[in-house]
């Protein structure tokens, strides 16, 4: 009914806007001419009749005219067009003789006034045109000044999407951009105040109260420059995703978000081969050990877009597991989620498992990693992340997994601490397990992951939202970080690279300063750091200053993929692994702690390892 109407108008006004043209042209060529010829009255009708007929047809009824643009302004012409042309041919095959200067005019005429009255109906919505300015102008007192920085094909958008919707809150005002061309030019009807550089000027200046970066095609770290820099004069600054997020031409009010730590690190996102993947993944049953935690749950997020037939979440948690089985069922319901709640520390259980399924691909993410704590629990490090790895690798390698993929740390490198001590065994365990299996067993390193369990981001968010202080161990500390998606996604792109043995590494890029990180949380939070104090409280046990990923002694310079390099550690003899295993029951705290870093750091001989084999084999049966 609605469509009708608004057809019935629009045809309405056309025929007005037609009969006045026609008009207006015969006036202005024969002002003195009181009377229209048979010839001006059938060409008038023809031109009437024709130009609804070719609206019609050509869409110009459908339009929707709020949005209107050039490209409507084209079609205006080409119905315009059309109609004359076909009154000029009718014209002389029936009198011989074009009228070119009557039909000249009322082209004009015509184009000028329809394109008019469609283009005031745009700006009418556009601006909310109302007879009571007052009340509009009392209206937007309610609005955020708002500056867009970004006077791109994603700004102007964001523009006209905020003047279009007043319930978003904010009132554009102005653009920054660096493009020099630009400055002091009006786009999308507001002005180009400056470069980036004059942010601070400009907040001040034009009484700004709220900033949005609409910049996604910029790289990663300019985009990190610049949150930074809006972060120190505003309070509420708000970001669109970046392109590669985005549907082309889809950009809208709702799609921009508050800015986060990740937007402050600079880095690019890694690209990875989507269809080798999807070619490995699609139609398979793959398990994810740790599948609660912040990065098993996270890896059962970016399986889901490969299509697997289905996924086994085990974990030891049931609440986490709980959680994700939820999350996943409700978003993917082609897939079958399988929950199992299972201790990796428990052999039989795992093989249970394992028999039960038998995936083809196996992502054991299930691990101690708390560094602080293993230091003062390294029983707990070595059951779990030890002999948990262990008998989740043999029982992939006894069930005929086709890829076992290992999440590993960078604190494997070189280990200072339990932790780091216990992911380089578990390491060297899947290596020797890779040399007689034909399971592919390869291993991931990654450095710190912003927002996961235990990381310093949850911990000074909540000491900021308690006033503070935010506590930082060193000045000078440093850290390798990135993302949990991303950490995931090279994660399953390593497994479908995995030939067997290898270690695989990210080029993490520029390390981190934590004391940094700390500060622009501050800022991210709408502080300053006079009001949340940074506290030192000096390096824990078993700490690094810097973290390290690649070992001079394992490096294979050339990388397999984009950003993705390879390693062969050197591995420690097994028998001295084996040896520990079997002996580390009865050791103290400390002797575990001593004996573990020796060996992650290749610093045992064999002789020394061996005692009587007799006290082997018993231990070894108790074991297991």
């Amino acid at each position: 009914m609605h469509y009708k109407f608004r057809l019935l108008g629009l045809i309405t006004i056309d025929s007005i806007i037609v009969a006045f043209s026609i008009y207006m042209s015969h006036f202005f060529l024969n002002p003195y001419a009181a009377e229209f010829d048979n010839v001006i009255l059938v060409s008038s009708i023809l031109l009437l009749v024709s130009h609804h007929i070719f609206s019609y047809f050509l869409g110009l009824y459908r339009r929707a005219w709020r949005y209107a643009s050039i490209e409507e302004l084209f079609g205006i012409i080409v119905v315009v067009s059309s109609s004359i042309l076909l009154v000029a041919a009718v014209q002389a095959v029936t009198w011989g003789n074009v009228y070119e200067r009557a039909l000249i005019v009322t082209w004009m005429m015509h184009v000028l006034l329809i394109g008019g009255v469609r283009f005031a109906w745009r700006y009418f919505n556009l601006y909310q045109i109302s007879l009571k300015p007052l009340f509009r102008h009392e209206a937007r007192l309610n609005l955020k000044r708002t500056l867009i920085i970004g006077a791109g094909s994603a700004g102007r958008m964001l523009a006209r999407q905020l003047k279009e919707n007043p319930k978003s809150g904010l009132h554009p005002v102005a653009f920054l951009d660096d493009e020099p061309t630009l400055q002091k030019l009006k786009v999308g009807g507001l002005t180009v105040e400056g470069f980036t550089e004059q942010m601070e000027e400009i907040v001040k200046g034009r009484d700004i109260e709220h900033i949005i970066i609409a910049m996604p095609s910029v790289n990663r770290k300019r985009t990190g420059e610049i949150v930074t820099l809006a972060k120190k004069v505003c309070k509420d600054v708000q970001i669109l995703p970046m392109i590669e997020d985005l549907v082309l031409g889809n950009i809208s009010v709702n799609q921009v978000r508050d800015v986060s730590i990740e937007d402050l690190l600079g880095r690019e996102p890694v690209k990875l081969d989507t269809t080798g993947i999807a070619s490995k993944i699609q139609g398979h049953t793959v398990l994810v050990t740790g599948a609660g935690g912040s990065i098993g749950s996270e890896l059962c997020r970016q399986l889901c877009q490969f299509n697997p037939a289905r996924i086994i979440l085990l974990g030891h948690g049931e609440n986490s597991i709980y959680s994700i089985d939820i999350e996943l069922k409700g978003r993917y319901k082609h897939i079958e989620f399988i929950t199992e709640i299972a201790d990796v520390q428990d052999r039989n259980r795992i093989f249970g498992v394992m028999e039960k399924y038998k995936p083809s691909f196996v992502f054991h993410a299930a691990a101690h990693k708390h560094v602080p704590l293993m230091e003062h629990n390294p029983a707990e490090a070595v059951k779990n992340n030890i002999f948990g790895t262990k008998n989740v690798a043999e029982a992939a390698d006894t069930t005929g997994v086709d890829t076992f993929v290992l999440v590993s740390s960078d604190k494997a490198v070189n280990p200072t601490n339990v932790m780091g001590a216990t992911k380089r065994f578990a390491e060297m365990v899947i290596q020797d397990l890779s040399k007689r299996s034909e399971t592919r067993f390869v291993a991931v390193r990654f450095g710190n992951v912003l927002g996961s369990r235990g990381s310093v981001v949850p911990l000074f968010q909540q000491q900021i939202k308690k006033g503070g202080p935010v506590t930082v161990t060193h000045p000078e500390m440093t850290r390798y970080f990135m993302t949990i998606p991303e950490a995931s996604r090279l994660v399953i792109q390593a497994g479908s690279l995995a030939k067997g043995g290898e270690i695989f590494v990210l080029d993490m890029g520029d390390p981190v300063k934590i004391v940094d990180l700390a500060k622009n949380l501050i800022r991210l939070s709408g502080f300053s750091e006079e009001e949340i104090k940074i506290e030192y409280t000096g390096i824990r046990p078993g700490e690094k200053m810097y973290e390290e990923l690649l070992n001079e002694n394992e490096v294979f310079p050339k990388q397999v993929f984009p950003k993705i390099f390879i390693g062969k550690a050197t591995n420690q003899q097994i028998n001295i692994c084996q040896d520990f295993m079997a002996h580390f029951e009865y050791m103290t705290d400390e002797e575990i702690r001593t004996r573990l870093l020796d060996i992650a750091n290749n610093r045992v001989e064999l002789d020394k390892s061996v005692e009587s084999t007799t006290e082997k084999k018993v231990l070894a049966l108790v074991k297991h």
